[in-house]
């Protein structure tokens, strides 16, 4: 028989960040799940907890890892973890955060997808506790006769209350039957897996609750439902997505990582912090005390917060290496992990730039030259035939863009 920690220790942990918009439903839900913990400690027996994920890209982002990171919770708890692939909701879209129709993808694209999403995953999910499982399974067998019964339990009008249809209702734009199933589709997946916990965002939220309509009508105990704030993007407005372009991917490089995160607006800071950081609260509500009063500085915040971002995806040295990387860039340096190329004889800037496959064409490094985008050791370079580098024995660096860097050493 499995042994559990005490309840309240577990109620702690994974009541933490949770946030409903309703004290009603937080009640609720807390309620419940304290009844579903005592039982599995009494019992010895670990509580099946999941969260779906569709495959709209083949890449993981900061967004993804907040409910990742409380699976993983779960899981040190000792409970058991279904990491659910949505390889037949991914090819509907879920209407959830927009006030368009999602373009569908297929199938094929959509597994494609599910196996660099899985990989990804293990980075913070334990791979020996995690079940792996695909909702194509259940979905793409369900007649009919299935659909009906299951869009029984709901009418038009719940549908309609939703804040996204609403507003493209009251707009006059079309709002598609099949985004009405992804709910559905949602819910049956709550069904086939009998699970007693599912994470989603806040903007999940009807998509969760389906899920409990569901499994009551079928007699089925509801499971208990918990969401999470939603991370913002880099414009520090909008949901992070790769759709909309501002993403922090966890498999990106750590410089890319540590600068998108060190340009992130100042008002994100928190929001960063307490989702996707293993800082504590009581450290988070002391460094924003402290931005607020003017004693620590909101650039340097954000170098610690990437820091510490960077350092949980690729390692403590890495995250370190990716602060002293920052302020060489700063400073017109080129960061250790700077591409080299080796020259064995006198070149100009515009053979340079495209012999080194930093630009596509020489045009291309001539119109950067004229925005003022290239620099050479530092210093603005306004003519590309003109400047020219010579192998004498010691490096030199050029910059393009606030990026893109490249070591020139002598081949001598």
């Amino acid at each position: 028989m499995a042994e559990f920690a005490p309840v309240d220790e577990q109620m702690a942990v994974l009541m933490r960040g949770v946030e409903f918009g309703d004290d009603r439903t937080r009640y609720n839900m807390e309620a419940e799940l304290r009844v579903r913990l005592e039982e599995s400690r009494r019992d010895g027996r670990p509580l099946r907890v999941y969260c779906g994920f569709d495959p709209t890209s083949s890449d993981l982002h900061l967004g993804h890892t907040v409910p990742l990171r409380k699976l993983r919770q779960f899981q040190e708890l000792g409970h058991t973890v279904v990491f659910l692939i949505g390889t037949f909701t991914g090819t509907i879209g879920d209407p959830s955060d927009k006030e368009s129709a999602r373009t569908q993808q297929s199938l094929e694209e959509a597994m494609g997808n599910a196996r660099s999403f899985t990989q990804q995953a293990h980075r913070v999910l334990d791979p020996e506790k995690t079940v792996v499982d695909y909702n194509h399974r259940w979905l793409s067998e369900l007649d009919f006769g299935g659909v009906i019964q299951l869009a029984s339990s709901f009418t038009v009008q719940q549908f309609l209350a939703r804040d996204n249809f609403s507003k493209r209702h009251a707009k006059g734009e079309p709002i598609w039957l099949h985004e009405f199933f992804y709910a559905l589709m949602q819910g049956y997946d709550a069904i086939k897996l009998d699970t007693d916990v599912q994470i989603g965002g806040t903007d999940q939220l009807f998509n969760l609750m389906a899920g409990r309509t569901l499994m009551s009508a079928r007699g089925m105990r509801p499971q208990v439902v918990l969401t999470f704030p939603i991370l913002v993007g880099t414009d520090g407005h909008l949901r992070m997505s790769k759709s909309t372009g501002n993403h922090i991917g966890i498999d990106e490089a750590p410089g890319v990582i540590f600068t998108k995160v060190v340009n992130l607006p100042d008002h994100t800071f928190r929001n960063f912090a307490e989702l996707v950081t293993r800082w504590g609260q009581e450290e988070i509500d002391g460094m924003v005390a402290q931005i607020e009063s003017g004693e620590l500085a909101p650039q340097a915040a954000k170098r610690a917060l990437a820091k510490e971002i960077v350092s949980i995806f690729h390692g403590e040295a890495t995250g370190e290496q990716a602060a002293v990387d920052a302020v060489r860039m700063h400073e017109g340096a080129a960061p250790s992990d700077a591409p080299e190329f080796r020259l064995s004889k006198e070149m100009n800037l515009l053979d340079l730039m495209s012999e080194a496959g930093l630009v596509r064409s020489k045009g291309e490094a001539r119109r950067l030259i004229q925005q003022g985008g290239v620099r050479l050791n530092g210093e603005a370079v306004s003519d590309g035939v003109q400047t020219s580098v010579t192998p004498n024995g010691g490096e030199s660096v050029l910059q393009v863009g606030r990026k893109r860097f490249l070591r020139v050493v002598s081949d001598e």
